[in-house]
């Protein structure tokens, strides 16, 4: 290694990140109830499809703990972007937006939000590369939080756990086929919050789901 690289591996974390890091530690135990546990459900609108290259326009949020949406306690934010969202407004509307935040004070609002809770969303992988480029500069490579992919356990809750998903037909898993499919209305489809709001009433669909195939804890709904 050389002192370069040793300079930047032992540089020190910021106070926020730290609290981050710190919250994660503990990890949730596998026979707790899913009916226990605190999930935010997380939605991003981009400039693009490159988690490297194009900007988060908009990050939203919501809560549940106790199998409840904390309605409450929805967010919805617009951080600085390096560039505008004119490739992708015919999707999401958003070209200007108002009240932007600095990126340190989005990762800092962001990381202080998800806590130690379990990150849902759908297609989420997506959503986490292209956070982790933003809070990248603040010493955050990985998030710690446990992730669930909607997509993914709606698959394995109707076909199965061992599904060969070269065989599944992956328009019927999209946001609007599922959300046909369980009976929800998708309004504000396309928006930061709405989209997260919406997965996270089909996420409250699927744990219905899961308990009635016997899956009721933390390790059984990973597994």
């Amino acid at each position: 290694m050389s002192w370069w690289e040793f300079w930047k591996a032992a540089a020190p974390k910021t106070e926020f990140v730290q609290a981050y890091l710190d919250a994660t530690t503990d990890r949730i135990l596998g026979i707790r109830k899913v009916d226990q546990l605190n999930f935010t459900v997380l939605d991003t609108e981009t400039s693009g499809l490159d988690p490297a290259k194009d900007s988060i326009l908009s990050f939203g949020g919501v809560k549940i703990t106790q199998s409840k949406i904390l309605v409450n306690q929805a967010v919805e934010w617009y951080p600085i972007a390096t560039d505008s969202g004119k490739k992708t407004a015919a999707i999401h509307g958003l070209v200007t937006v108002p009240n932007t935040l600095s990126k340190e004070d989005f990762a800092k609002n962001f990381l202080d939000y998800i806590g130690n809770s379990i990150i849902v969303g759908h297609h989420i992988g997506f959503d986490l590369e292209i956070l982790k480029t933003l809070l990248k500069p603040f010493g955050i490579t990985q998030l710690k939080n446990p992730v669930i992919d909607t997509y993914h356990l709606a698959i394995r809750l109707e076909q199965g756990p061992m599904q060969n998903m070269s065989n599944v037909k992956h328009d019927d898993y999209s946001l609007d086929a599922l959300c046909r499919r369980y009976q929800l209305s998708p309004d504000d489809r396309h928006t930061a919050a709405g989209d997260a709001f919406l997965t996270a009433q089909l996420f409250l669909k699927l744990l219905a789901k899961a308990q009635s195939k016997g899956i009721t804890t933390f390790q059984s709904l990973l597994s």
